[in-house]
């Protein structure tokens, strides 16, 4: 009976289980091989979809698991970019359709599902685990990580082995494992994460007072350098508020200033005045007025210096009511109102700073910039004490982070574009929430950086098996002990690691990607060593192309000419006469084409990388290439494809301002000239706003077979021509109106 059970389960791949743990069988439910797609609706939680109340009280977002799923999402963007590739150069063994693959590094381990494999592409899923994962998984890893290379035992001996083989028991070892290791350095584009507690920077009241120095010279510095500076001194509120300060004797006694914490606190008057606030940050003032080359005066009595003070006393204030005015006697309230204004939350409160409310970008891009760059100064001053003291040393290191770092707090939707983009550097100052209750304060450093992974291939039966059984003892027989003895550490195996990346609530990975394909033509090095997919469109297009290149070179030495002939002439009838030919010849550039002898060869060549894929311009006596030769290297005029429609931008938020930084993650422009002017860096400082309308130039869509038209997110990307400029925005944040007349 029991071959006759194990025959049906093998035909219809019906596992076999025991009945109560016993040695009778029965045949279970049947398991097909095939992979069902399902829809994770996958979504993040940021301040773009949650309520103001919850962002400015406990962010329903806050915790370790949810902030950390953004770096498995930008691995999973490293992965699209070069796993067919790796695939095909055979860099991950031998991998079919189905297998599963484990990435183990520091911190970051994921599951790699291959779905699909087809000519030139790969479909993959990744499931990424818990950074600080439980003990269980943590042995695996390092199960994982550990050589076998010094095992030199021989069953009860250790006599050694020799050299590039395992001893013989490092090899029964390895064979009796579902699991082994096929890369052992597997390097992708990702980010070192670092995290400090954030309670030893405002443990004493030195180091509280050094940061609140620094807030005050960033906000000075924002101030300066605004350019709506000469805007604001002709305010007429702001005008009446700052010559109430013009008296030398001015000062202002709020309570929430102190001795200990305030660089230019008054001991006589108890407070800070004017003439203690110049006798500090005067001089500051005049060299970011003098480096801005400023017209306005920035003396004593100006109005440069007193809306600088005016801010520098919003500001402080601002921080003491975050902290319930406790800034000075606890720690814990300190860091719970600077956090407060690092997410943006600024309460006014004193009737002494309702003046700000004349325009609240005085908050928006002095005060809340202020906040966080003087949370990185203070990061840099035990590192920079003595460079810091020269005005010239912070003013250009405060350039320098404003230009090459962003500095945001998690749940900003800037943050995720941030770290999406390949941003060399980020800082944030996390918030987390206990299980238990209490909660702590982080700063997360983030620095770009290339990270080793040791990829291991899971034995997929295994895989399957262990998903399925899990779901069978969670869903049919309702046994939800967290520390049940299926899902403990089983090195063999890597049981604890398969089965917390199966889909919740089975298991409990932190991030699950969507179904995402790689290409073999966004891979630089398959491209120049075997190309890449076959497609009947290229041999067309190969052998169209060079049939108009031998009509080409046939009327230049029709001609009498043995130099090349340029690539940009465009082939016309009258071009195989002599006439034609000297006419054209005439008025062109005479220059010797210069190719070298391997790219002579008429083979088939994919596209190559996607941030060199397209030539802009051109010029004259340019070599001509098989990628141009086979067509798959259009010019920019024929990659104009013109859409005959207009729309509005509706939703200023879904513009992408920083595509076009020609980096690898980013899509591929059609024409160098619109790359150049498609982003802030050729606005020069130029912002698209609601309502502004244009023609669509070009689209961008996801997972398109042309990577000239491939989107790099999972949205629909048009391009917008408003003026000058080229606009890259979603769909999702525009409206149609219909075609262009």
């Amino acid at each position: 009976m029991l071959f006759v059970q194990a025959g049906v389960s093998a035909v219809f791949s019906t596992p076999l289980n025991p009945f109560l743990g016993s040695a009778i069988f029965f045949t279970s439910y049947v398991r097909p091989i095939k992979f069902w797609e399902k829809d994770y609706n996958t979504k993040r939680v940021d301040h773009s979809n949650t309520k103001l109340s919850s962002q400015l009280e406990r962010n329903p977002g806050a915790d370790d698991n949810n902030l950390n799923s953004i770096f498995y999402e930008h691995l999973t963007r490293s992965l699209q970019h070069s796993l067919c590739g790796d695939l095909m150069l055979g860099r991950w063994g031998n991998a079919e359709q189905g297998d599963c693959f484990i990435m183990a590094s520091d911190y970051l381990n994921a599951l790699v599902h291959v779905i699909e494999m087809g000519n030139g592409l790969v479909t993959f899923q990744l499931r990424g685990l818990e950074f600080r994962g439980t003990y269980c998984q943590q042995r695996e890893v390092e199960a994982i990580t550990e050589g076998v290379e010094d095992n030199d035992g021989f069953c009860c001996c250790e006599p050694g082995h020799l050299p590039h083989f395992l001893s013989l028991n490092a090899a029964f070892n390895q064979r009796w494992l579902a699991w082994e290791v096929v890369v052992t350095k597997y390097v992708l584009e990702g980010y070192s994460i670092s995290d400090n507690s954030a309670a030893t920077m405002v443990h004493g009241f030195d180091t509280r007072k050094v940061l609140l120095n620094y807030y005050v010279m960033s906000i000075i510095y924002y101030t300066v350098r605004s350019p709506h500076l000469e805007a604001w001194l002709q305010l007429d509120s702001v005008v009446e508020h700052l010559n109430s300060t013009l008296d030398e004797d001015f000062v202002d006694v709020d309570p929430v200033f102190n001795m200990s914490t305030d660089e230019d606190y008054d001991g006589k008057l108890k407070g800070v005045s004017r003439n203690t606030f110049c006798n500090t940050y005067l001089q500051w003032i005049q060299y970011c007025s003098n480096r801005r080359q400023l017209a306005s005066d920035s003396e004593k009595n100006s109005s440069l210096v007193s809306l600088c003070y005016c801010l520098s006393l919003l500001g402080r204030r601002a921080l003491g009511t975050a902290t319930h005015n406790n800034a000075a006697t606890c720690g814990d309230f300190f860091l719970y109102g600077l956090h407060a204004l690092f997410k943006g939350d600024f309460r006014i409160t004193s009737p002494h700073d309702e003046w700000v409310f004349a325009d609240m970008e005085l908050l928006r891009r002095v005060v809340a910039p202020g906040i966080r760059m003087a949370l990185k100064l203070h990061q840099d001053y035990y590192l920079f004490m003595e460079e810091y003291e020269d005005h010239e040393t912070l003013y250009d290191a405060i350039s320098n982070y404003e230009q090459n770092m962003v500095i945001s707090h998690e749940a900003d939707p800037q943050w995720r574009n941030a770290v999406l983009s390949n941003t060399p550097s980020l800082l944030a100052l996390r918030h987390v929430f206990d299980v238990e209750g209490s909660d702590e304060y982080k700063i997360i450093m983030l620095n770009k950086k290339f990270l080793t992974f040791r990829v291991v291939k899971v034995n997929r039966e295994c895989v399957r098996g262990l998903w399925a059984g899990q779901q069978q003892e969670l869903i049919y027989l309702r046994n939800r002990n967290p520390e049940r003895g299926s899902i403990q550490n089983a090195k063999q195996a890597l049981r604890n690691m398969i089965n917390s990346s199966c889909d919740q609530p089975i298991g409990y990975p932190i991030y699950v990607s969507p179904l995402t394909t790689s290409y073999s033509s966004t891979h630089t090095e398959l491209s120049s060593i075997i190309g890449g997919e076959f497609i009947i469109a290229n041999v067309k297009s190969f052998f169209k192309n060079l049939w108009v290149q031998m009509r080409r070179r046939c009327g230049a030495t029709c001609a009498g000419s043995s130099s090349g002939f340029e690539e940009s002439v465009p082939y016309s009838v009258s071009s195989c006469t002599h006439t034609g030919a000297a006419n054209i010849l005439g008025y062109t550039t005479r220059s010797t084409l210069s190719t070298p002898t391997n790219q002579q060869d008429l083979a088939l060549q994919s596209l190559g990388n996607r941030g060199s894929l397209v030539s802009t311009t051109s010029s004259a006596g340019k070599p001509l290439t098989l990628v141009s030769l086979a067509g798959f290297k259009s010019e920019s005029t024929s990659n104009k494809d013109t859409l005959s429609h207009r729309v509005r931008i509706m939703d200023p938020s879904l513009v992408f301002d920083n595509i076009n930084l020609g980096r690898r993650i980013d899509v591929q422009w059609p024409n160098e000239e619109w790359r150049q002017s498609g982003g802030k860096n050729g606005w020069q400082g130029w912002i698209p706003t609601k309502g502004m309308e244009g023609a669509v130039v070009h689209k961008w869509i996801p997972c398109h077979r042309e990577t000239i038209k491939r989107s790099h997110v999972d949205k629909v990307i048009l391009l917008v021509q408003i003026g000058d400029r080229y606009v890259p925005v979603a769909e999702q944040g525009v409206l149609d109106l219909g075609a262009e007349v």
